[in-house]
């Protein structure tokens, strides 16, 4: 699919009206998915593996052509409308404004908030017994990845696809974050929905990863570290994605990023602080700064292309 020349426009359009935050509830084409979600999951009655398999498959992929049609009917509107909704699947601001509101509380000593705002904004863990130094790591865990998930990704899958695939993919990854959990009632019903994320992913995590190393210099972070790290790491979560930007940020950080029983990244690295979830905040930021640009190079024509528009406008 070639997109027309106004994609940039758009694009660049979405990215500046995220600095305005998030449209309500009531007409946020992201809420509306996860209403979907949820309504579909209470609607599940299998109880075999196989079965749940095929309905949570089967509800991924209704909730995907549903949104990708939804993008199809967007699509045809004016570019600046266009953009209005790119941007309402784009979550640039809320993240860095979630990361803030934890980095706040851990400033202010207040080690119960900071906790709470964690789970409540950032992560699906226990953060209950979590210690100072465990919550900052949490935080830079979630920039990273959410950084990738929620910016680049639905970018690329916008420069690929347009808004048919920028919705779809925000409809999987949304799926994957309500549905991708190894407990008995998701395991194999949210499975579908969980690969279909870890597929979507693939390029926009590498390109986040790549572009932080970059952004290690404006940034004055460790870039030698990051690659290190980056290349050392990046197998060790369960994910296949989410250890290249998390890998890349714990070596530029000099930190150890560890979920307990799980992963530990950079293992070698010193405790994080409050401090380097600021640090890692301006190495996403200066990530965003390498990632456009790159992102709106404009694609290339497949051969014959060019001949095959001229002839059907004559």
């Amino acid at each position: 699919m070639r997109l027309p020349r106004s994609s940039r426009r758009v694009l660049l359009l979405a990215l500046a009206l995220d600095a305005l935050g998030e449209p309500p509830t009531a007409v946020h084409p992201v809420a509306w998915m996860g209403s979907f979600l949820g309504r579909a999951r209470r609607a599940w009655r299998a109880v075999t593996p196989g079965a749940q398999l095929l309905e949570g498959g089967a509800g991924w992929a209704a909730g995907a052509a549903l949104a990708a049609g939804a993008g199809t009917l967007a699509g045809r509107l004016p570019w600046p409308l266009q953009a209005a909704v790119l941007k309402t699947l784009l979550s640039r601001r809320a993240l860095f404004a979630a990361a803030g509101e934890v980095c706040a509380a851990l400033e202010a000593g207040n080690l119960p908030g900071a906790r709470r705002l964690l789970s409540w904004h950032l992560v699906s863990r226990d953060t209950s017994d979590l210690t100072a130094g465990e919550v900052a790591a949490a935080v830079i865990e979630s920039v990273s990845e959410n950084l990738s998930d929620s910016v680049v990704a639905p970018t690329v899958a916008y420069r690929l696809g347009g808004l048919p695939l920028a919705a779809a993919y925000r409809l999987t990854n949304t799926a994957d974050a309500m549905w991708g959990y190894r407990t008995p009632p998701l395991e194999f019903a949210g499975k579908v929905a969980a690969r279909a994320d870890d597929l979507l992913n693939l390029l926009p995590a590498r390109v986040t990863a790549g572009c932080a190393v970059l952004a290690c210099v404006p940034a004055r972070l460790d870039g030698a570290g990051a690659w290190r790290a980056w290349r050392r790491d990046a197998r060790l979560t369960s994910s296949p994605n989410a250890g290249h930007p998390m890998g890349v940020f714990a070596g530029a950080l000099g930190v150890r990023l560890e979920k307990r029983g799980v992963y530990a990244l950079n293992a070698a690295g010193r405790e994080a602080t409050v401090d380097d979830v600021r640090r890692a905040l301006r190495l996403a930021r200066w990530t965003l700064a390498f990632a456009v640009p790159l992102l709106l190079v404009p694609l290339p024509r497949w051969p014959g292309a060019g001949q095959r528009q001229g002839a059907g406008r004559a």
